[in-house]
């Protein structure tokens, strides 16, 4: 993706917003943010988890699933704070950008 740092804030958004839905993993974001059109690895995703966890946005613990042990993440206080400031952001965006009709 070309443009690819220009949406690396989206993604971040996304990740917030899916995590204040419930808990999420790795491999399920991967998914869902493919069906939003962002192909991303792994290893762009992990720093990102490991980025919003060291920032306080997020909280991981690991739960067993079928004898293994997946790394899952939840949202906290502090990354709910920010991502209901960043709506504000976005709303604000979206309408500069569309205020026109284009």
């Amino acid at each position: 993706m070309k443009d690819k740092d220009l949406y690396s804030g989206f993604i971040r958004l996304h990740i917030l917003y899916h995590a204040s839905k419930g808990t999420i993993f790795g491999l399920g974001l991967i998914e869902e943010l493919g069906r939003h059109g962002y192909r991303i690895s792994p290893g762009t995703l992990y720093p990102i988890l490991h980025s919003l966890e060291n920032r306080g946005y997020l909280r991981s613990a690991g739960e067993q699933i079928g004898g293994r042990i997946r790394r899952v993440y939840k949202i906290t206080y502090e990354g709910r704070r920010a991502l209901n400031a960043a709506k504000d952001k976005v709303r604000e965006l979206f309408g500069e950008l569309f205020e026109d009709g284009s």
